[in-house]
């Protein structure tokens, strides 16, 4: 298989990972008792951040919106990725090697503060840019 095609499915997936981690995780409703609890405790209690009055509910809706952002970005990229490798897979090794890396460390950083869902989709990521790395080839004209 190319590296074109792993790209493109490390693209998908990302888009996904982003689309549900907005909607399950940015935007989801706190379940009633103690998660309900702990959000409105997070909304009620505000403090002064250079200058500007925030909430914990604050830097977590943003930071959670922030990740939604970047894994949007990240999708874009290895579209655009897939694009350049059908000619110049070889050269793009080293940037497929830094987001494999960098969705392995994602994914241990999810198993330890989170849940299995986002792991399992950063390991599949992670894995799709290894097998794009493995099957990139010397372009015709080379």
């Amino acid at each position: 298989m190319k590296p074109t095609l792993f790209l493109r499915i490390a693209s998908a997936l990302t888009l996904i990972h982003a689309a549900l981690h907005t909607i399950g995780g940015v935007f989801a409703k706190p379940e009633p008792g103690a998660a309900e609890a702990a959000v409105a405790a997070m909304q009620s209690n505000h403090f002064l951040v250079m200058g500007l009055s925030r909430t914990y509910s604050d830097f977590y809706r943003g930071l959670g919106l922030g990740i939604s952002i970047f894994l949007t970005a990240e999708a874009i990229v290895f579209w655009q990725l897939a694009s350049l490798a059908r000619t110049s897979s070889l050269r793009l090794r080293p940037i497929m090697a830094t987001f494999a890396f960098a969705y392995l460390v994602f994914a241990i950083n999810s198993s330890i503060y989170f849940f299995q869902a986002p792991v399992i989709t950063e390991i599949l990521i992670a894995l799709c840019l290894a097998l794009a790395i493995l099957s990139a080839k010397p372009s015709p004209a080379a």
